[in-house]
């Protein structure tokens, strides 16, 4: 069957050692896995999930009782005091900007001390110039860069000392970017930091990729505010859009307001049928999560025996899914995305073409043949055509297909040779 599928002999065997050298790094997975599984069920069974909760809601999407248990267990599992959970909400990227207008005011200073955030924000800040950006309604931004992969906290501490700062914005995955990619610990001591010099100030978590990959989230740290998607980790690969905002209550109600309306906030919004998607991914999103994990953590160990540079390495602790290898050649870049792509269950005979993206200043190349579209949680391979050109694998609903593909991105590299 492997022969079928056209993987040789001598791929089985070298990627059959890697991953037997992955077993202890596999075993700790497992058990994040039980524990998040664990805080999945429990939080069902408090809020009594039923078959009821399945039922859909139309036009205003007034009293849905489906659509007010996903956000209570979304802030059981994520240790909020509240959740807003929206297939309303496009992207993750959108979540961050509805987040971003209802924090903000005109005046106010908005910082990210983790350096830039993903490109598809620089629009929404004003980064680059948009009439509907935040710059534009008279937010100021300013950033810090990490210095050596951790926080700068001198001069954190002399913006906070000279600035009256209202938002602080920490992006924990790397995004398109070669640093590493922020741990709970490393965000622990930083918040801690932050408070200590102003109280008052919020500090919002963009902690998309990072879902269950530990026991806990960055609410246990003491982030304000936390977002993500649902066609990445906690969708599970089931939910088919959507995303979350949680934190304090009283951020919760704002964001709620700017996504629909002042003065009905959370109380609408139609889930025409998407609640059972919702609820059946975070219930698998353990499981998932996991398996991407492996998938990475395989794929580290290979492509490191091959001598290519990888981050994090196979046995470096994890903060996200996500797994770069650095290529250092546009044309190893691009076979190796395309072999993923031939290792995908959807479209796998379609070759990527390096092409602009809505948000991106290099072209991307990308695979991405998922069930959903643009979903990062299943099979995905994606990277810029920029120096040192490097390759940000993610996902895989479950770890046999993640490891079959990945066979086949090796064999297709093996004929370009």
């Amino acid at each position: 069957m492997y022969n079928a599928l056209g993987i040789s002999n001598e791929t089985i065997e070298f990627v059959s050692k890697c991953e037997e050298e992955c077993q202890a790094e596999f075993s700790k997975i497992e058990k994040a896995c039980e524990y998040n599984s664990l805080k999945v069920l429990s939080s069902f069974h408090k809020n009594r999930v039923s078959e009821s909760c399945f039922n859909m809601t139309t036009g205003y999407g007034y009293n849905d009782w489906g659509r007010e248990t996903i956000e209570n267990v979304f802030k059981d599992v994520l240790g909020a005091e509240d959740a807003l959970v929206r297939s309303q909400f496009i992207s993750g990227s959108h979540a961050l900007t509805v987040c971003l207008f209802a924090l903000l005011r005109p005046g106010d200073i908005f910082l990210s001390i983790s350096g830039k955030p993903y490109d598809t924000l620089d629009e929404v800040i004003g980064i680059k110039d948009n009439p509907s950006s935040l710059k534009s309604y008279g937010v100021h931004y300013g950033q810090i860069d990490l210095l050596n992969d951790d926080f700068d906290y001198d001069q954190i501490r002399n913006y906070l000392e000279t600035h009256q700062v209202k938002v602080i914005e920490i992006q924990r995955s790397k995004g398109y970017s070669t640093r590493k990619s922020i741990s709970l610990e490393k965000l622990g001591q930083v918040i801690k930091f932050i408070k200590e010099i102003d109280s008052g100030v919020i500090v919002m978590v963009d902690n998309c990729y990072c879902e269950f990959v530990s026991s806990s989230e960055p609410t246990s740290v003491g982030a304000d505010v936390i977002v993500g998607s649902l066609i990445k980790n906690l969708g599970g690969g089931i939910a088919p859009n959507g995303a979350y905002i949680a934190g304090r209550h009283d951020l919760i109600e704002l964001c709620a307001e700017r996504l629909t309306l002042p003065g009905e906030g959370r109380e609408v919004g139609p889930t025409l049928g998407i609640n059972r998607q919702i609820l059946q991914g975070i219930y698998m999103a353990p499981s998932t999560v996991a398996s991407a994990l492996k998938t990475a953590i395989l794929t580290s160990r290979v492509l490191e025996k091959m001598g290519y540079e990888v981050e994090p390495k196979f046995q470096e602790e994890r903060a996200d899914i996500v797994q770069n290898i650095v290529f250092r050649d546009q044309d190893k870049l691009i076979d190796f995305v395309r072999g993923i792509q031939e290792g995908s269950a959807i479209d796998s005979y379609v070759l990527p073409e390096p092409t602009s993206m809505p948000g991106y200043t290099d072209p991307v190349i990308m695979a991405s043949g998922s069930f959903i579209q643009g979903s990062s949680i299943e099979l995905s391979c994606d990277g810029p055509l920029r120096e040192p050109y490097i390759a940000y694998m993610q996902g895989s609903l479950t770890y046999p297909y993640g490891k079959l593909g990945l066979m086949k991105a090796l064999e297709r590299m093996k004929r370009q040779k």
